[in-house]
Parts: structure tokens; C-alpha cells; sequence
């Protein structure tokens, strides 16, 4: 005698078909999800240039500003401003203090480039220059060649 083995609705398990349409729906969904994730994480670091960059400026703008109260000596030709971004890390006597003021703790991290690495430009160069004349620091901005969300370079940020 042979036995028949017949095939029950009540068997549990999935079939071939069933397993190959989960499977590109994760696909599917996994490709729209990608692009979300690149934009996300440009954006994150599209704020953390921001801060970076606003951190630094403001400190700039506190050395000129008590440079130009005269609690900071002012080296000639130096029109006021720090001869590097060392030097706000570093800190200045001011006149009247025995403390060092110190401007920033450390030097932020260009989130583009992922280095410590800036572009500078003195109070000396022209308001586009790529090249730091070396007389001060007037400006700070990124060094990256890439372009953002908005589509401006972040060199000229």
C-alpha cells in the first residue's frame, strides 16, 4: 500500500513566493530609506560646520574687541586681530591680569575635511582670497570643495 501524503492549509510555513515579495518589499524600502539617511547626515554636519565656524568667529571678534580696548597689545600690522587660531587656544595676558584669557579650548574639528584644518584669511587679503596672507586672522571657513544642501560651497560659508 502507498501512502499519499496530502498538503493541508492548515501546515504552517511560507511559501517561495511569499518569502521572494517580503523580501523586495525590504529592498524597496531599504533603497528609500538610504537617501534619507545621506541627507540626514550631511545635514548634522552642515550644523556642526556652522557652530564650528561661529564658535571661532565669535572669539575673533572677542580678541579684536578687547584688542581694541586696550587690554590686549597690539603688534604692528596686526590691525588688532590674532596671529593664529593657536594663539585663542593658548589665551594672552591681558594688560592688568596675571591669568592667561583663553578664547576657545580647543581648535573644533572641520567636520567636511574631518581635521582641524582651516582656511584663513588675514584683516590684509581680499574678502574671496583662498590664500592666507599670514599677517593675522581675520576669517576662518572650510576648507571642503563640496557643495551644500542649499547649494552654496561650504568655502564660502
Amino acid at each position: 500500500m502507498s501512502v499519499v501524503r496530502l498538503h493541508h492549509r492548515s501546515e504552517r510555513g511560507f511559501t517561495l513566493a511569499e518569502m521572494v515579495m517580503v523580501a523586495a518589499l525590504i529592498a524597496l524600502l531599504a533603497g528609500m530609506a538610504m537617501p534619507i539617511a545621506k541627507f540626514n547626515v550631511k545635514r548634522h554636519k552642515e550644523i556642526e560646520l556652522r557652530l564650528a565656524l561661529r564658535q571661532m568667529r565669535t572669539a575673533i571678534d572677542e580678541y579684536k574687541r578687547l584688542s581694541d580696548s586696550g587690554m590686549i597689545p597690539v603688534t604692528l600690522g596686526g590691525e588688532g586681530y590674532p596671529e593664529t587660531l593657536e594663539e585663542l587656544v593658548e589665551g594672552v595676558q591681558l594688560v592688568g591680569q596675571k591669568t592667561k584669557y583663553r578664547f576657545l579650548r580647543r581648535i573644533p574639528r572641520d567636520p567636511m575635511t574631518d581635521s582641524q584644518e582651516w582656511g584663513l584669511r588675514s584683516y590684509q587679503d581680499d574678502w574671496d582670497s583662498t590664500g592666507w596672507g599670514g599677517e593675522n586672522v581675520y576669517d576662518v571657513y572650510s576648507t571642503s570643495e563640496a557643495v551644500a544642501i542649499d547649494g552654496t560651497e561650504y568655502i564660502d560659508w
